[in-house]
């Protein structure tokens, strides 16, 4: 590890707050590592978090059992680095780095750091190809584009796991990283058999943080899984990064506010938060010109299915579009559970042709149509012949909720779901010439303009 100081100078704990520890007599950065020593004279690595005057604040990446008034603070100075290599394909890591999967040694020889560095926004390549991500509803009606950088929102047990699991197993990616950030542990493991799978596990790296770790380890966990999609994409390969999730790292972050004195602002979090969010989110898109990318999906859980949630709005501002799973849908047994309405992919204009974009815009009038006006006909208050684009959006309804739907163990490449698209809409042809037949002066939907 490389030294950014070779005068080390000891101290001691002279307080301790929650996990926080306060060290008086050393002095470290922010961001590096000291070794605290607890009553049975063994060492329990911290991480500077902050500083007040000549006083420390600490935060220990593990177990703080036998820490002890006036206990040892040495600091090393040593950065953190995360170890990458192409054997680290089918590995499953912890927030330190070290592998969780008992296959052994990581055999790695080259290590990064774990912050990286920015690339200039005007070196990036632009977003012009489409990425399959194997989900009919997405494919169809709100593509992504290789280096793209969405969040999937959604409140607890609505398929979010499921959701993300289809896409890993059906992405073309020539690599995937999974961040497993504050999760429960049982996820974990039940992610990797049951979702990744062996042939998932093959081109796959799954950083592995639970819940039950301190909130420097949720942080550096997420980090680490995008700072090795970072190593991947400078070899120029294609990278799907996935991330459950961004509120768990913006809880950490909180967490480790909150402790060291900083004030509360937005519904308890700290200014720190917001900043933090990006620092990570940015790191992924596309790389200079010629070379890699990364395609990057972040979960953002929503507090009470509330989109307006302070880390889901934050979230909104600074990804590239966001899908929506919608809690009505899932109690109605309509998986994936993919809001059309509420969601959006802001490149989906640069990276699909003009009769695309004409057919979703007109998928999305017609469904809206139903939506506004699916109470009325649900109670039976709407009386045929009303209204020719109510009448149209009835007949079409089920047709359209049966494209939306898909089983998670049946791909839909991107061509498959455009040309399912497409047949669809010969069957809305067919519904306004029958329409026309009955009311030759009615007016037939119109196309609007797909919202940035």
């Amino acid at each position: 590890m490389p030294t950014t100081s070779s005068m080390l100078v000891e101290g001691k704990v002279t307080r301790m707050v929650g996990m926080t520890l306060e060290a008086l007599g050393c002095q470290a950065a922010v961001g590096v590592r000291c070794e605290i020593e607890n009553q049975n004279g063994e060492s329990i690595e911290a991480e500077v978090v902050g500083f007040n005057g000549d006083r420390l604040y600490l935060m220990p990446t593990g177990s703080i059992q036998g820490i002890q008034p006036n206990a040892r603070v040495i600091p090393s100075n040593n950065i953190y680095e995360v170890p990458v290599g192409n054997s680290l394909l089918g590995r499953v890591l912890d927030g330190t780095g070290r592998p969780l999967d008992n296959k052994g040694p990581l055999n790695t020889t080259e290590t990064i750091a774990l912050n990286g560095k920015p690339i200039n926004p005007l070196d990036r390549a632009p977003i012009t190809e489409p990425l399959d991500v194997g989900v009919r509803a997405i494919n169809a009606l709100l593509s992504v584009g290789r280096g793209q950088r969405l969040g999937l929102f959604a409140g607890s047990g609505v398929g979010k796991s499921v959701l993300l699991g289809m896409m890993t197993r059906y992405t073309t990616a020539d690599v995937i990283v999974v961040g497993l950030i504050g999760e429960r542990g049982r996820e974990v493991k039940d992610f990797i058999n049951k979702i990744l799978g062996e042939q998932g596990m093959a081109r796959a790296v799954v950083v592995a943080v639970p819940a039950d770790q301190t909130p420097v380890m949720r942080l550096h966990g997420a980090f680490m899984a995008t700072s090795i999609a970072e190593y991947f994409r400078d070899q120029g390969k294609n990278v799907l990064l996935l991330m459950d999730s961004l509120t768990r790292f913006a809880q950490a972050q909180r967490e480790i506010a909150l402790a060291i004195g900083e004030p509360p602002a937005t519904k308890g979090y700290p200014p720190s938060v917001f900043g933090k969010l990006p620092q990570l989110v940015e790191r992924a898109g596309n790389a200079t010109k010629g070379n890699g990318s990364i395609t990057a999906f972040y979960t953002v859980l929503t507090e009470g299915d509330d989109q307006m949630d302070p880390i889901a709005d934050a979230s909104r501002a600074i990804l590239d579009g966001h899908i929506v799973l919608s809690r009505s849908l899932a109690e109605s047994g309509h998986f994936p559970a993919v809001d059309v309405e509420a969601s959006i992919s802001r490149v989906m204009v640069d990276i699909i042709d003009k009769e695309h974009l004409k057919t979703v815009q007109k998928f999305k009038h017609i469904y809206s149509t139903y939506k506004k006006n699916e109470d009325l006909i649900t109670i039976g208050a709407y009386t045929q012949g009303s209204d020719t684009r109510v009448d149209q959006s009835i007949v079409l309804q089920p047709h359209f909720m049966a494209f939306l739907k898909q089983d998670m163990h049946e791909p839909a490449t991107y061509k498959q779901s455009f040309q399912e698209l497409e047949t669809l809409f010969e069957q809305v042809q067919e519904t306004e010439q029958a329409l026309q037949a009955v009311d030759p002066f009615a007016p037939m939907p119109d196309a609007e303009v797909l919202p940035q």
